[in-house]
This record gives structure tokens, C-alpha cells and sequence, in this order.
């Protein structure tokens, strides 16, 4: 296997990690472990704690923006069911990554050397937010982004760890689909 590949894998492994038993089960043994690696592997690719836990941050934005397509939206419609198929993803099949973001989120709020990831992948969210608003004629598309991004992640956050996340029904796309129109009506209104 090489490098590239191997990073990738420790990366992928330790967000299940991360995500499954929080940073207190993150290792660099509990990841060779379950890898399937070596003893030894995941350090010598990522020497401390806290380049591995970047490593799981840089891939956690790669796969998300990898997630949300770029290509601008004909109509408020499609720009609806877009984002309410993406919420739906993260709210079932990638589940896992958005939780060990959130975990990820609250140690790069603490540790100076990983919040420039956290500020690079809000960035992009950001940018990618604004792209389409403006297609969608926003008349201020970073301060909407703004308000879009700061939405999706609440909505996030509230069904995935928030108090009534274990009671919730399963995600439902048609209900998600309705909650991004009314999000993308709000921040398209001037």
C-alpha cells in the first residue's frame, strides 16, 4: 500500500474512531489496530496527537466537500432538493463523519494548531454556499452563505446530538427537502 493510501486509510479509520468512541479512544495504536496496520504505522505517518487529529479534520472537509455538488442550481427547487438530499446523507450514510466533525470541531476551538483547518473547511463551505445563493440571485451571497451554513449546521448538530437526537424519527428526505426550501427562502430574502 502506499503512502497516499495509507494516509488515507489511517485518516478514514481514525474518524470511525473518533466518531464511535470520541478522542478519548483516539490512539495511534487503537488505529493500527483497527487498520489493520502494523504496530507503529499510524505514528510514523502522523508523529503526535494532534497531526493525526488534523489528518481527520483535512479528510473530513475533503469527503464533505466531495459531498455537496458545485454545479449552480437552475431554480430554488432544484437548489432545495439538493441540499435536502445532502442533509439527508449526513444524517444517514454519513452519519459517522459528521459526528467525529463535531468532535473534531470542539478540539480545534481549543488547540491554536488545528484551527486553521477549522477555518480553511469553514471557508470553503462558505464560498461554495455563496456560489450558488448568488446564482440564485442573493443580493449579499457571503452574508447569506453565512446565515446558510450556520442553519445546516444547527440542523445537523440538533438531529445528530442534540437533546431529542436518540427520540427523533428516522431522517426523512420529502421533510428535509421542505426545511432547505424555507432555509434557502430566508437567506434569499433581502
Amino acid at each position: 500500500m502506499s503512502s497516499p493510501d495509507r494516509r488515507t486509510l489511517i485518516a478514514d479509520t481514525a474518524i470511525a474512531t473518533v466518531a464511535a468512541a470520541g478522542l478519548r479512544g483516539l490512539t495511534h495504536r487503537a488505529i493500527d489496530t483497527a487498520a489493520g496496520l502494523p504496530a507503529g504505522s499510524t505514528s510514523y505517518y502522523f508523529r503526535t496527537r494532534t497531526a493525526l487529529i488534523g489528518a481527520c479534520y483535512a479528510r473530513i472537509a475533503e469527503l464533505d466537500l466531495d459531498d455537496v455538488e458545485l454545479r449552480q442550481p437552475v431554480s430554488r427547487e432544484e437548489a432545495a432538493a439538493s441540499l435536502g438530499a445532502l442533509l439527508h446523507r449526513w444524517l444517514t450514510t454519513g452519519r459517522e463523519r459528521q459526528l467525529a466533525r463535531y468532535e473534531l470541531s470542539l478540539e480545534a476551538a481549543r488547540t491554536p494548531e488545528l484551527a486553521s483547518a477549522l477555518h480553511r473547511a469553514g471557508l470553503a463551505a462558505r464560498a461554495g454556499a455563496a456560489a450558488v445563493l448568488a446564482a440564485l440571485g442573493a443580493a449579499r451571497p457571503p452574508e447569506a452563505a453565512e446565515l446558510l451554513v450556520a442553519w445546516m449546521d444547527g440542523l445537523l448538530f440538533d438531529r445528530l446530538a442534540g437533546a431529542m437526537a436518540r427520540t427523533r424519527p428516522a431522517p426523512d428526505l420529502a421533510e428535509l427537502t421542505a426545511v432547505a426550501r424555507r432555509m434557502l427562502d430566508a437567506a434569499l430574502a433581502d
